[in-house]
């Protein structure tokens, strides 16, 4: 297993090995015990799919508040998306800063977010298949977003923010500046 770090501390990026023959490939796509003996111990209680139809759809920024704070292990099964995370940790010396990675089915790539950053991601091709893991289940009243394109985040998407596919949920959220942060740095 292959991980990178990024900018910021917490986020990494994972590949897994790939047996290639020529019927295709087989992987794990997350094991356990790799993962802890490289010293990540999340315990992932729920899978997710989210299933986009058209490229430029954006799903994000999005986050649970405590007490129902979630990490995430984020893949894509088919397509390929532009993954973005945020730290909102007040009082971190990254706060309101962004790492961004393109994942697809080709590069088999990951990204791990921890609790405390916003996870948001746009889909650079049709029918983009992304299937995620959540360290707690889904709580609809700590369900939160941000906007997308909050200006003081400066997040570069990839493409013209007028031209983001929308829900009316995020299209609607406030700026992070607006909604505040629940999470504190415990640095």
């Amino acid at each position: 297993m292959k991980i990178e770090e990024t900018a910021l501390a917490g986020v990494l990026l994972l590949t897994m090995p790939r047996h290639v023959d020529p019927r295709g490939h087989f992987s794990e796509s997350w094991s356990q015990p790799r993962l802890a003996a490289a010293g990540i111990d999340i315990a992932f209680v729920q899978d997710n799919e989210s299933l986009s139809r058209r490229a430029g759809t954006v799903r994000g920024l999005h986050y649970q508040a405590p007490p129902a704070a979630q990490a995430k292990l984020v893949r894509v099964a088919a397509g390929v998306i532009w993954d973005v995370a945020v730290d909102i940790r007040r009082g971190s010396p990254s706060f309101g800063r962004w790492v961004g990675a393109e994942l697809s089915a080709e590069n088999g790539r990951q990204m791990l977010i921890p609790e405390g950053f916003l996870h948001g991601f746009v889909t650079r091709a049709p029918d983009t298949l992304v299937l995620y893991k959540c360290s707690r289940p889904y709580a609809p009243e700590c369900d939160r977003a941000v906007r997308f394109d909050d200006p003081d985040l400066g997040i570069d998407w990839g493409i013209a923010p007028g031209r983001a596919i929308l829900s009316d949920k995020d299209a609607a959220a406030p700026t992070l500046r607006d909604a505040g942060t629940p999470f504190d740095w415990a640095g």
